[in-house]
Formats: C-alpha cells, structure tokens, sequence
C-alpha cells in the first residue's frame, strides 16, 4: 500500500490548525503565570487593621486587569509578628505600629536580636491611640488602679503588647504586678471582658473600632485615661509617640473625651518585594484616595503629605518613593 500523502495546502492548513490549538492551549498556561499575588499581614479580624488592609487590597484588585496583580489580607497577631514574616519572606507587605517599625529598623526593644535593614516604609495610616477599656462595676479611674487587677496585656507578637511592656517599665511595674496577665488576642479580649474574666484591657486601635463599641454596647465598659509622668517621660523621649484625645461621646456609656497617647498604623515592606508590585499598591490607594477614607471611619481624616513622611522610620520602599516624587511629595 502507498503512503498517504497531503497536498501542499492541506499540509499548510494542517500546520495552522495545530499551531493555533498549541496557541490555545498555552494562553492559560501564560495567563496563570503572569497572575502575582500579594498578601498583606493585618490583625485581628476585627481591628482596623484587618479592615485597612481590605480597603488597600479592594483598591489594588479593581484594576487587576492592567497590573494583573491579586492582592489579599491575611489576619495575624499584629505588628512584630508581621515583620517578622515579612522578614521570613511570607508576607509582602503587613501593617505595623509606627513604634514597632522604629524598633524593627533600629534593632532595638522587641527586635534588640538584631536590626532588620531591608525594612522599608509605604506610607503611615491612622493613628493609633493607646485604649484601655475596664468593666464599669471595676471602679477603675486610672491606669494606675489597674495594678493587682485581671488586666489583658495583648497577644505575644502584637504591636499591643509590645506598647504595654514600654508602658509598664517607665512606671517600674512588671507583669507580675496584674493578679492576672492575660494574653488575649484582639476579637477575644472584648467578650472577656464583658464576662467578668478580666477588669480591664490595653489596646493600640484607631477610632472608632466595633472592638470598643461591642463591649462599650454591651457590658457598658468604661475608657480610663492613659496619662501621668511615665506618659510624659515616654512621649518626650521616644519619636514614635503622641499625646491623643478620644472624642467625648464616640462610644456609647462614655461621654466623656478621654485623653492618652498613641502610635500611627503604618504600612511596611520589604527591599526585596518588587519596587513595581509595591508602586502599584501605593498607586492604587492616592489615585483612589476619596474612595479609600470612605472604606473605614479611622481613614476618614488622613491626608497625603501627612502619610507620606509621619510614623516613618524605615526608608521609603523604591516603588513609593517613585510614585511620591511623580506627585511631588517628595524631592
């Protein structure tokens, strides 16, 4: 039997019809691969954090389509355990207190192991004053009163925590001096609280947070002042605080305005996450700016210069920094 043979022009058309089945067959292939993720490390699920970290990422996935980049929040314990993995390389970017960078970068408190100089700055948030919340049958008036009480400290890893333990040193206080020091993450601590578990806690939050309305709602808790000569002394030396004001009425039960200090939120990355990932991010939040103060309460109020150079002590990451001077808001 003779081989079958193909005329030239079926040959031609045979050939085209497999290159563009091959063509096909590739475009997804191409298409997943070009698809980035980006993950940024939040807190608890409801801290402002977590809800910042959702307006950035909404903001960054509406244009998916001309950066082809996926953003999503991770909820963790908070700011050094950000950091910390940032630095691990499994986040690109996390939200940290302005107070926990300066250590991170310095090499000093939490991370005095060692300095982490590939930290880098993105832009700073909401500020972030310190909130101590008690039980209203407490009795609680002071910061001071809290000594031999059950008192939620914050959650290892958690700017919060980090806060407290400075706090407590300037006033030569040590853990041991709370009956109870409990170690309650953010979502849990409110509860608690309202089941008599503990008196009080502390907690570094932009207001208004549902983490001090539930409680302020429901058990009618109590905010009592942060303030007195370790205050002071902490504000005056450390460049990473301020003295802060939560608004009389902002919750329910406490009408009242109630005076502490505070750190900002602020948004940190990495020297080795892409300059362009990190630019489009950046991008996606100041071309969206009005849309952005509108996804949460605490981001109301923000305004760019401020974000630009406040709360940071790290570097400016590359991919903001360019974006910053085509705005020229920096030189």
């Amino acid at each position: 039997m003779r081989p079958t043979t193909l005329s030239f022009p079926r040959r031609l058309a045979l050939r085209a019809a497999c290159a563009a089945a091959l063509a096909t067959a590739l475009l997804p292939v191409e298409a997943v691969a070009q698809q980035k993720y980006l993950t940024i490390g939040t807190g608890g699920v409801t801290g402002v954090y977590y809800a910042a970290g959702g307006a950035i990422c909404r903001l960054v996935n509406k244009d998916r389509a001309k950066h082809n980049i996926r953003c999503s929040v991770e909820s963790t314990g908070g700011s050094v355990f950000n950091i910390n993995t940032i630095k691990a390389g499994e986040l690109d970017l996390g939200v940290a207190q302005s107070d926990v960078q300066y250590n991170a970068f310095k090499g000093v408190g939490q991370f005095k192991e060692g300095a982490y100089g590939d930290l880098r700055a993105v832009m700073s948030l909401h500020p972030e004053p310190f909130t101590v919340l008690t039980r209203k049958e407490s009795g609680i008036k002071s910061f001071t009163d809290l000594k031999g009480k059950k008192f939620n400290v914050g959650n290892p890893g958690s700017g919060t925590r980090a806060s407290l333990e400075e706090l407590i040193a300037a006033m030569n206080w040590k853990l041991s001096d709370f009956a109870l020091a409990s170690e309650l993450k953010a979502d849990e601590h409110g509860p608690a609280l309202c089941d008599g578990k503990i008196d009080g806690f502390f907690y570094a939050v932009g207001h208004p947070s549902a983490n001090i309305q539930d409680p302020t709602t429901t058990c009618g808790a109590k905010l009592v002042p942060v303030t007195g000569p370790a205050v002071d002394k902490l504000v005056k030396e450390k460049p990473y605080y301020g003295y802060a004001t939560i608004p009389a009425g902002l919750y329910p039960n406490n009408p009242q305005e109630t005076k502490t200090y505070g750190v900002l939120a602020t948004l940190v990355s990495s020297s080795k996450v892409p300059a362009d990932t990190v630019y489009v991010v950046v991008k996606a939040v100041f071309d969206n700016f009005e849309e952005f103060k509108k996804l949460h309460p605490a981001l109301a109020h923000l305004k760019p210069e401020d974000m630009v150079k406040n709360g940071n002590s790290a570097p400016l990451h590359e991919g903001a920094a360019r974006y910053y001077k085509e705005k020229g808001w920096i030189k």
